[in-house]
């Protein structure tokens, strides 16, 4: 039996995202077996159960709990501590493709909120006088709020309906501003990307607005860590022509790697 982390210190958001990934991988879980498997005590994992069922993530049962379909797409808040150290290599490095004066699309998603934060502190793009050094479009309402506060950066924000798993905003009033813009690079996060199938998402509204981001830019650069390269998710974004750079982390195998860059693809592992 694998522990997964020593749950008592992990805060509690930390250790629901840990139950509700080992809830994922199988299936069904008994408040002694994820108690064993997060070193917490049973009490706590009940406490977790109920509350984590109480926010309909789970199906509580006699004794345990069952995940629920939508597990396969967590709540961007469940997923964050996901892979957190490769996210961040993987944002610095994307951030490095960046130019001042940059028109940069981000969809969502946590590592695209990574790739956010690094463009905001990055010192060679704070312009001087107050002028915006990069302009963003982005459908997500995280990136919005976080790099609103940024004078250095012009924030430009789709309309839309927000989707909570991800804070990206779907639907017309979405797509809609693509007619009116373009842009240098567009930054897309995904579910799955592979040499066959492309880029992915779990969302086809999701999906229907990141495609429109790719059409308008002069480059595309997807960011995933390894466990979603060579994976495809439900709604296709683009496919691997389309995409100029994958920018991932150390855990791809190099088989992987020059499937992408026979199909054309530059690949930087961070």
């Amino acid at each position: 039996m694998t522990v997964v982390n020593k749950g008592a210190g992990l805060t509690r958001h930390e250790r629901w995202n840990a139950l509700l990934e080992l809830l994922s991988g199988a299936g069904q879980l008994t408040v002694e077996e994820a108690a064993a498997r997060m070193a917490v005590s049973a009490a706590t994992i009940r406490r977790d159960f109920d509350q984590l069922a109480q926010q309909q993530m789970l199906t509580r049962t006699r004794g345990g709990a069952v995940a629920q379909s939508v597990s396969y797409d967590l709540p961007l808040r469940y997923k964050s501590a996901r892979h957190a150290s490769e996210k961040q290599r993987i944002a610095a490095a994307t951030a490095e493709l960046a130019r001042p004066g940059s028109i940069i699309g981000l969809n969502g998603g946590t590592t695209t909120s990574e790739v956010a934060r690094v463009l905001a502190t990055r010192a060679d793009l704070h312009a001087e006088g107050g002028a915006p050094a990069l302009t963003i479009v982005t459908n997500a309402l995280n990136i919005g709020n976080e790099l609103a506060v940024r004078p250095h950066v012009k924030i430009v924000l789709t309309g839309g309906v927000p989707r909570p798993q991800s804070y990206e905003l779907t639907g017309p009033l979405a797509t809609c501003i693509f007619d009116h813009v373009t842009l240098d690079v567009a930054v897309l996060g995904v579910n799955g990307v592979d040499a066959r199938h492309g880029a992915t998402c779990h969302n086809e509204g999701e999906a229907d607005v990141n495609r429109l981001m790719a059409e308008r830019a002069e480059r595309v650069v997807v960011v995933a860590d390894g466990s979603k390269v060579g994976r495809r998710a439900f709604a296709r974004i683009c496919d691997v022509a389309r995409i100029d750079v994958l920018v991932t982390d150390g855990t791809v195998a190099q088989s992987a790697v020059e499937e992408f860059t026979d199909a054309g693809v530059q690949v930087i592992r961070a």
